[in-house]
Order: structure tokens, then sequence, then C-alpha cells
């Protein structure tokens, strides 16, 4: 059926409550988000018009921030995610759209952005993906981003090493504590609720409403994550900010 007729107003309802469920597992999610700005702001500053592409991007959380961060930039969002998608949209910004699976056949082509892209960034995403299909994206990205160009991925990643994991695991419950989001929706009710809106339920089809991905992630550390991306082809790899297992790591082309 897809978005057409999506109301803006119910969107945007739609779109602070998916935020507030990912705040949940993310207590730190906005400082996250503008660290990554940080990042994305630096490397685009010397671009005429620089493009930024957001994998992954969900309902347009990381896109929207990055339009107010760097509004001459060309943002593209891309996700596989039908509803997810449509969110985005009705959100009124000046934000591109794109619907593709990372890594699926010609994904690169149908953002449409060319080559040269002077940042990609995801947050909370990438760990979706079986780590075959992940390191073909960061080759795809390799070969897409300018010179000096980044990759900047937000997640949580692990650590190797079993005592360091757990503990990492454990600052990051007790920093949710603090922060007083643990008792947030959780993401699977986030989506119930969404199946159960009459307004939602007269714009999209069942199908649509139910997420593309499921399960707990990849698992991949952080070390795996360094040597996939310098083998893909950057230069330079390494974490610019951390909260117990929440990384964000930077990949320089």
């Amino acid at each position: 059926m897809g978005d057409q007729g999506l109301d803006q107003a119910v969107a945007e309802r739609w779109v602070e409550r998916w935020d507030r469920q990912q705040e949940r597992y993310i207590a730190d999610r906005e400082e996250r988000f503008r660290v990554i700005g940080d990042v994305v702001e630096h490397v685009c500053a010397a671009a005429e018009a620089p493009v930024v592409v957001d994998l992954g991007c969900g309902p347009g959380s990381l896109s929207t921030r990055l339009s107010a961060r760097v509004p001459a930039a060309r943002i593209v969002g891309v996700d596989q995610d039908p509803f997810l998608l449509a969110l985005a949209r009705a959100g009124g910004s000046s934000v591109e759209y794109v619907r593709a699976g990372l890594g699926a056949p010609g994904w690169v082509d149908s953002v449409g952005a060319g080559s040269g892209w002077d940042a990609a960034v995801s947050t909370t995403a990438l760990h979706w993906l079986a780590p075959d299909r992940l390191t073909a994206v960061y080759r795809d990205l390799a070969a897409v981003i300018r010179p000096g160009g980044v990759l900047v991925n937000g997640d949580h990643l692990h650590d190797e090493q079993p005592a360091v994991r757990e503990l990492a695991e454990v600052v990051r419950h007790r920093r949710a504590e603090r922060a007083g989001v643990v008792e947030n929706e959780e993401w699977s009710a986030w989506w119930d609720a969404v199946r159960a809106d009459p307004d939602l339920g007269r714009v999209f089809g069942d199908r649509e409403l139910r997420p593309e991905s499921g399960g707990h992630g990849n698992g991949l550390s952080v070390r795996w994550h360094v040597d996939a991306l310098l083998a893909a082809g950057f230069g330079e790899v390494g974490v610019v900010w951390q909260s117990g297992d929440d990384h964000v790591v930077v990949a320089v082309r």
C-alpha cells in the first residue's frame, strides 16, 4: 500500500516514540549522534557540495540531525524497511531516502549519489549484516568514498576478551540505570504497537508493519571491524568515542 497519506504529525509521533525505545538500549544515543556529527561536519567543511549517505537509516533519526549540522550537504538515507522509510519521508526534511538492501546487487548505484562520497554513516544498523555481507559492503564503500572521506559507525561492538566484554556490558547497563531509560519501551513492543495503530493500518499492509530484521546481531568485535575495513581499502581505522561497549568507529579512506 505504501506511505501515501501518512500524516506528518502521526509520523513524528512514531519517530519520537522510536527514539525513546532506542534509548533503552543506547542511553547516550544523543551524544553518539553528536560525535558522529562532529566527524562529518569536520570532514565536509572544505567540500563544495558534500555527499553523506546514512546506511540503515531507519526512520531518519541520524539523517535529520546531520541535515541540521551540515545544511549544505546532500544527505541520502538508505534502508530496506518500507515503513521506517515512510516515517522518515513524512518528516518533512530535505534528506533523500532510498529503499535498498545494503550489500544487495546494485545497492550503491540505487543511492544515486555517484562516486566521491564525503562520508558514509551508520548507527546501530550494521550489526544486522552477516560477516560476509558486511565485508562486501565495506569494499563497496571503499570504492565510492573519496580520499580523505570517512565511514563513521556507531554501534555496540564486543571485545574479544570475555572478562573485558562482560565489564563493558556492566558499564552500559549501569549507565542506562543512571539515565533512567531501563523501563523505556522495548523494540518488539514498539512494533507491536505499530501494528495495533488504526491510523497506520489504514495506510500500510500488515507485512509492511513488520520489521525487516530480527535477532541480536552479528556479535562482531571492534578488532574484526578494524581488520575488515583495512582489508577493504581504508587507510586508517580507530575508535573516536566509547562508553562501555558502545563505540563510534571511524575509517578514513
